[in-house]
């Protein structure tokens, strides 16, 4: 297989690494100065000025909805060429946004693009791909063991025309965004069908229906995650059209699995960005820095740390890459394998190094404006979208398949 970026892809790198360095670097201290205002003013959750401004220019530049493969609403990229535009983005731990290619919207995007009627897509598509309003995805519970999807317990009932929704959902991102005017709910229409993978659906909820209550916005290791954050959230008695039904009932798992492997590719490639940076400030900060003598660049401890982040790194990109080739060739399906190694490689990588970059920065790494938040969103990932242990055992157990068959002789 061939990873060489194709000129398309090499012309739309350098136009984005140009647009980063123009516009979105010189931008990060703006951000966080607006994002502090708003919360000394009571609401750390208004959209940022600066980020809006900026989705005007990566709009006119033509960096817009860069995402989204086999469909004519995109850029027309496959994941193999989206992922090291992915991956510029992932060094500015917001930028994804700048260019409309931020979670949970583009996984909320692709299930609406894949499955949604043209109604729902006129409703709600549109104007997401617009960067118009943002998005909510509600399937984590409190209650259960989410991981397990077949576990959720809300309820998803027919009464007549509507479907009735009853539950209680927590760490759904980007539900405290003022833009945000539609979840993706998912739970349970026939929770007694014996094929526990059809008992669930997936369903369309507009914000401001009736019933739905915000309980909290929930911090990640003491980040607010502002002005983006995971919500918990109930539905109480949330009456909702028949027709927001996606695709059927009991294909929620379905979709699931279709949303959930562009996502989580996703969120792997920004990773490697995101460790990329890291790793760039642990060497300026190495080669500035005297201890004991000598710069810590010429300390054994940091050299061996460099040469071994630069190996997890590429390590996690090269496995990225072949996830995403599997993906366009083969389809998802044939890919989750591929899939869930990245998900638990990638943000154990940019955990390490960020790590080890906080490390180098002595006592100031753990307050450094990009270090601390990097280092507490990729531990988040090692979470969200499904935790390191399923994958571990679904990889297990794909492996172990191969030696249960009969071998050809």
């Amino acid at each position: 297989m061939d990873f060489a970026y194709s000129p398309k892809v090499q012309q739309l790198q350098a136009r984005l690494t140009a647009f980063m360095d123009e516009h979105v670097y010189p931008a990060e201290s703006r951000y966080h100065a607006e994002v502090e205002a708003n919360r000394a003013a009571g609401n750390a959750w208004i959209p940022t000025r600066v980020i809006e401004e900026l989705k005007e220019q990566a709009r006119a530049a033509g960096l817009w909805n860069l995402f989204l493969p086999e469909s004519e609403l995109g850029a027309g990229l496959t994941n193999l060429e989206y992922a090291p535009l992915c991956e510029i983005m992932g060094r500015v731990i917001w930028s994804a946004e700048v260019f409309n290619c931020s979670a949970p919207d583009t996984g909320n995007m692709e299930v609406l693009a894949r499955y949604g009627t043209p109604a729902q897509q006129e409703q709600w598509l549109k104007p997401l791909l617009d960067g118009r309003i943002r998005s909510c995805f509600a399937m984590t519970e409190p209650a259960v063991a989410s991981s397990d999807a077949t576990n959720i317990e809300s309820s998803i009932v027919r009464d007549g025309d509507d479907y009735v929704i009853n539950g209680r959902k927590w760490w759904s991102s980007g539900g405290g965004d003022p833009r945000c005017q539609v979840f993706i709910f998912m739970g349970k229409t026939d929770p007694h069908n014996p094929d526990r993978h059809k008992q669930q659906s997936m369903i369309i909820v507009p914000r401001e229906t009736p019933g739905v209550t915000f309980v909290r916005q929930l911090p990640v290791f003491g980040f607010d995650d502002a002005p983006h954050g995971h919500s918990e959230i109930v539905f109480e008695n949330v009456r909702v059209p028949a027709a927001n039904l996606l695709l059927g009932e009991g294909r929620g798992f379905e979709i699931a699995q279709g949303r959930l492997g562009p996502g989580r590719i996703h969120h792997c490639m920004r990773l490697i960005g995101l460790a990329e940076r890291a790793l760039e400030h642990m060497c300026r900060r190495s080669v500035s820095r005297v201890a004991f003598g000598k710069p810590l660049a010429q300390q054994g401890v940091t050299l061996e740390r460099i040469a071994e982040a630069r190996i997890l790194i590429d390590q996690a990109r090269f496995l990225v890459l072949n996830a995403a080739h599997l993906m366009d060739t083969v389809g998802n399906k044939v890919a989750a394998k591929e899939i869930a190694m990245i998900k638990v490689a990638a943000p154990n990588m940019a955990c390490q190094v960020i790590d080890w970059a906080i490390q180098v920065h002595g006592g100031g790494g753990m307050a450094d404006p990009f270090l601390a938040p990097a280092y507490a969103g990729a531990r988040s990932l090692r979470l969200a979208d499904g935790p390191d242990e399923v994958h571990r055992a679904q990889i297990g157990k794909m492996e172990l398949k191969r030696y249960r068959e009969p071998t050809p002789r």
